[in-house]
């Protein structure tokens, strides 16, 4: 009877490596295969822009946004102002935060799902942005156009 108690364990610790081993190797699939493959990469913002619909100003903002294979997005922006007033999104002139992202190339939008964030309000928030690459160029706006702003990047 020891030598089926020693056996059971044994037996079944094989079988959770196994299963184990299973999931690790299952192939998942990445952004690319989802059809978000022209937004992968790290780009390099070139202008943001704010104010109403139709009277976008130029704002001196500087920043990336990168895009990886596995589903994820991060962001970082400042303004080089000082006295920059906080948004919903920034903190002393600063925006950075990181989600999972989900995209639909077909509606050309996707959205992120904020996992952490300078901003704590925004942790747990899905953001949803409209995009356009073309080229090496990547224009963001917010889905509802009276939000006001514009943000382009180029590829890195």
């Amino acid at each position: 009877m020891t030598k089926k108690l020693k056996i059971a364990p044994l037996a079944l610790a094989l079988a959770f490596v196994l299963a184990l081993g299973f999931l690790v190797s299952a192939p998942q699939q990445s952004m690319a295969d989802r059809g978000a493959g022209p937004l992968i990469g790290t780009w390099r913002m070139t202008s943001l822009e704010v104010g109403t619909e139709g009277n976008l100003q130029p704002v001196p903002y500087s920043g990336q946004i990168v895009f990886t294979k596995s589903g994820t997005m991060s962001v970082q922006a400042m303004n080089p102002d000082p006295n920059a007033p906080d948004t919903p999104y920034t903190r002393n002139g600063y925006e950075a935060f990181y989600g999972t992202v989900t995209v639909d190339p077909a509606g050309g939008t996707f959205d992120v799902t904020v996992e952490s964030s300078l901003v704590r309000d925004l942790i747990g928030q899905r953001l949803t942005r409209v995009f356009e690459v073309s080229g090496n160029t990547l224009v963001l706006t917010p889905p509802d156009p009276a939000e006001g702003w514009r943000v382009t990047y180029e590829r890195i």
